[in-house]
């Protein structure tokens, strides 16, 4: 078993975390206003369902998610919550106090919103399908399924690591938190959040449509 192959699945999976999306955005936003742990449990959420789609593309039941039906209703579905949770956090900004608003968020909260906004998100399930299909097939038919289970794990060993860097990071902001800051930081978040919104209903549309 190669280390340099190890690695190389072990930075694949920090690649999959990094880009800037409705995830990434929601824990940017949990973590500067809450800290540490709301801004890991968001991706702690996201992560949970980066695993059902890896079980799931696994266990081969790509089909069932190719069918246009469903990828209607996932682009409709996943739409409608990011456009409701963006247009909640920018129509609340206004609204906010430092003091009212450390701390506000529960754990629990938190981990749902990572959690619906990648299970619900078509981006997130055609990139794993189509990525990490691609990989399985690759890893299997090379290095036989023996050595599947292990590649996957330096995957999301890689998420672990970017949620926990993260997480960090927007901690570390919280101390130049002032209350327009932080209004400034929900309708950001909120605009990114609608924007996703916005491109997952259209294509939810057009596929109908089409």
């Amino acid at each position: 078993m190669s280390v340099h192959l190890l690695l190389s699945y072990f930075f694949l999976g920090i690649t999959l975390a990094a880009p800037i999306g409705p995830v990434n955005s929601a824990r940017i936003d949990k973590g500067i206003k809450n800290g540490f742990w709301h801004a890991w449990i968001v991706g702690a959420g996201s992560m949970i369902a980066d695993a059902i789609f890896m079980i799931l593309v696994y266990i081969g039941m790509v089909r069932f998610l190719e069918i246009p039906v469903v990828q209607i209703f996932l682009w409709l579905f996943g739409g409608f919550v990011l456009i409701y949770t963006g247009f909640e956090s920018v129509v609340q900004s206004n609204k906010i106090t430092l003091n009212q608003y450390r701390n506000r968020d529960s754990l629990l909260s938190c981990f749902l919103t990572g959690f619906i906004m990648s299970v619900t998100s078509p981006l997130s399930i055609l990139f794993w399908l189509g990525i990490y299909g691609s990989i399985l097939a690759k890893t299997a038919s090379s290095y036989g399924t023996s050595q599947v289970f292990i590649y996957s794990g330096m995957i999301f060993l890689g998420l672990t690591c970017w949620d926990f860097f993260v997480a960090l990071l927007t901690n570390g902001f919280r101390r130049f938190l002032t209350e327009r800051s932080l209004r400034v930081i929900s309708i950001t978040s909120g605009a990114s959040l609608l924007g996703f919104g916005g491109y997952f209903a259209y294509q939810g549309i057009k596929a109908i449509v089409s």
